[in-house]
């Protein structure tokens, strides 16, 4: 194991903890403490097999930190990590180029299982990472180390009520886990959209069941307790998933 790897942080004490963490693994490891220093070492010395980017960042901020390396290596591998942001933001840095991030504050053990992740995907183009709307499919992305993708839908749920399973992998474990829509949960989704169907039809609730399993995920950095996860209300981010998916349908309405 000798791979480069550059983390960008204006924490001395997370630089200090990532860098010996990292190490004591075998990886060869550089830091910078802000956006502008990082981007001259990408430049100067690059590209590193990892860049661990932080999203509050001094003069520069992530985002854009990570736009201005995709610039210069469009194939360089990037994990974003934050303490302040909600899945909108991780999607934000995937649609920029990141293939993971990390949410703050994480354990040696998560940052070098999320490294161990990375360092092992095939390099993609930013045009590869999906962040459609309507249905994420986080098959190729991952979240705090974690990536999953649909199983199936199970069948015979009592009361109207919808449940979904999915393959959870983390760390070459797989774990199923199921994700469960209550009744009155959707009949509270269509009451916000004002309508009986919802944009995407029934693909619409397993599009809604990715994206809490992927929420839970992100706030937890764990699974769900006993393999099941019952979305019992729309949190604040699960409002602003279906706020965009219902102003994403409603422009393509006025387009047509």
């Amino acid at each position: 194991m000798n791979e480069r790897i550059l983390l960008i942080d204006d924490e001395t004490s997370v630089r200090q903890m990532m860098l010996l963490a990292l190490e004591h693994a075998g990886y060869r490891v550089a830091t910078a403490p802000d956006a502008h220093r990082g981007l001259e070492m990408v430049r100067d010395e690059g590209p590193f097999a990892l860049v661990l980017v932080d999203y509050r960042l001094p003069g520069m901020s992530g985002i854009e930190a990570i736009e201005a390396i995709r610039q210069l290596y469009p194939q360089q591998k990037i994990i974003f990590a934050t303490a302040f942001g909600t899945i909108d933001l991780a999607l934000e840095a995937l649609r920029t180029g990141a293939i993971d991030f990390l949410r703050k504050p994480f354990s040696a053990e998560t940052l070098r299982t999320a490294v161990r992740n990375a360092l092992d995907k095939e390099s993609t183009s930013h045009a590869a990472v999906p962040v459609g709307m309507l249905c994420r499919q986080f098959t190729r992305s991952a979240i705090n180390g974690f990536s999953f993708e649909f199983d199936h839908e199970l069948e015979g749920q009592p009361d109207g009520a919808r449940a979904y399973l999915f393959q959870v992998n983390r760390d070459n474990e797989t774990t199923p886990i199921e994700v469960g829509l209550p009744a009155y949960l959707q009949e509270y989704a269509r009451a916000i959209g004002d309508a009986e169907t919802l944009p995407g039809g029934h693909m619409f609730w397993q599009a809604l069941a990715e994206e809490a399993l992927a929420d839970h995920l992100w706030q937890h950095v764990s699974l769900p307790l006993k393999g099941r996860l019952t979305v019992e209300d729309l949190t604040p981010g699960l409002r602003r998933w279906l706020d965009s998916v219902l102003t994403l349908d409603l422009a393509a309405e006025h387009a047509r």
